[in-house]
């Protein structure tokens, strides 16, 4: 079955899924012209791994079997590398693929591509296609916004991108959801609750809901800490899309190490499993860096294990409480190491897909100021989360970031297309007085 990603009077683009893969395909009048446009985007899409198809009879389709596949790896123990113990059986696995698929189902016969993206087709993948169309010519807007709802966390991550404030700062749920609205009025499609430790926050299932599935999707970064079986079903409930669960390492005592709080893997591990129970769309988010770049087969094999549905990689920058570590970033050789994972695990389709933030950026270049903005727990707009330069505040008025967004996309510097500003050394030279 094909799903349309994009639709003109003169251009069409479609993706179809084959054997645990895509494949895409424009057509139309105009089509060998245009296509060369977006020639960038369609690669994105192609050939490339995807989560399920939800169709009528998706319980008979191929990629469910790849599912289903992936699932039965839940009952190896993940102890050997750690010290815990993640068996489950398999009735309860069944029940959790069923859950998933009436679930999301709920967006009609769609493909789930990614835990970052809404569903192919749905109102919000449209509106998030014709923006990244609008910015094929440079008309860019911010499709992803994480709103940091709180500074309160019970870990102490080494890497975090939020500095040592200490002032437990944190936005009011009218304050978050005036904050939601001008940043769909501004276009994003995609917005991710984190903090600090957005599982602290009251009225977090309130704000999920207020996210229009219409427009956008409501996604959250959590530790783990706080995510019960019964607050992974409130969430559920709310509406929320996905939620990534960060993993520092598969190895408990390294992850522990850097999130600053013993005990911190069995609950981020026990987390990912009770989201996978509740029928969420789980992802585990990993900073890559010089300290686990040696451990990614036993990152792959922990998610495969778990049956999580993504596995997210993004290269650690030096900003926050990491903020003067500008030496402690991957070398040319661990890029390669990478690489070679990437190429290695994309082979295996009954693992989860992978989402692999550095080479995103090769491709396409630092999203800051492009694609993603960030909101503090102040309420300053950011180009992102590792961006420490304000340019506003959502405080100040209905349009703040609409203003904040023509301000940044005013300065050279997020127009460049190159790799992470926060790792340009000249960047920082230019820009290091205005950071907060």
């Amino acid at each position: 079955m094909k799903y349309l990603i994009y639709k003109n009077p003169v251009f069409q683009v479609d993706i179809e899924p084959a054997g645990g893969r895509t494949k895409v395909t424009a057509g139309g009048i105009l089509s060998p012209v245009l296509k060369n446009l977006v020639t960038q985007e369609m690669a994105f899409f192609d050939h490339e791994k995807y989560i399920a198809e939800l169709t009528e009879m998706s319980e008979n389709s191929e990629i469910t079997e790849i599912i289903e596949n992936s699932e039965s790896h839940k009952n190896v123990n993940t102890n050997t590398n750690t010290n815990t113990n993640t068996n489950t059986n398999t009735n309860t696995n069944k029940n959790a693929n069923t859950s998933f698929e009436s679930y999301y189902r709920k967006y009609g016969d769609s493909l789930i591509y990614s835990t970052w993206m809404p569903p192919i087709p749905s109102p919000a993948f449209k509106r998030m296609v014709e923006g990244r169309m609008k910015s094929a010519l440079g008309k860019y807007r911010p499709e992803q916004v994480t709103i940091s709802i709180t500074e309160e966390c019970p870990n102490r991550c080494l890497h975090c991108a939020l500095p040592n404030k200490n002032n437990h700062s944190k936005l009011t749920v009218a304050e978050t959801k005036d904050a939601i609205d001008q940043a769909v009025g501004a276009g994003a499609t995609n917005i991710i609750f984190d903090g600090g430790e957005p599982l602290g926050y009251a009225g977090l299932e309130e704000l999920i809901s207020y996210v229009d599935p219409n427009k956008a999707i409501a996604c959250m970064f959590t530790s783990g800490v706080g995510l019960t079986a019964e607050k992974a079903k409130s969430l559920k409930e709310a509406g929320l899309y996905s939620v990534s669960v960060s993993i520092d390492s598969p190895i408990e005592e390294k992850h522990d190490y850097m999130r600053g709080v013993p005990g911190v893997f069995n609950t981020a591990t026990a987390a990912i499993q009770n989201a996978l129970a509740a029928g969420l769309l789980v992802n585990i988010y990993v900073v890559l860096a010089p300290h686990n770049v040696n451990d990614l087969d036993k990152v792959y094999d922990f998610a495969k294990t778990l049956g999580v549905h993504e596995l997210s990689f993004y290269e650690i920058v030096p900003t926050g409480r990491w903020l003067d570590n500008t030496t402690d970033i991957l070398t040319p050789e661990q890029h390669e190491i990478f690489r070679n994972f990437v190429d290695i695990c994309n082979q295996d389709l009954t693992g989860p897909k992978l989402f692999s933030g550095p080479l995103v950026i090769d491709e396409f270049g630092c999203m800051a100021g492009r694609q993603w903005m960030h909101i503090t727990p102040e309420g300053n707009i950011l180009p992102c989360s590792c961006v420490p330069i304000s340019y506003g505040n959502v405080k100040t008025g209905k349009d703040a970031v609409k203003k904040a967004w023509k301000k940044i996309r005013a300065e050279p510097a997020y127009n460049k297309g190159a790799g992470c500003l926060m790792r340009d050394p000249e960047f920082r030279e230019k820009y290091g007085d205005r950071f907060q």
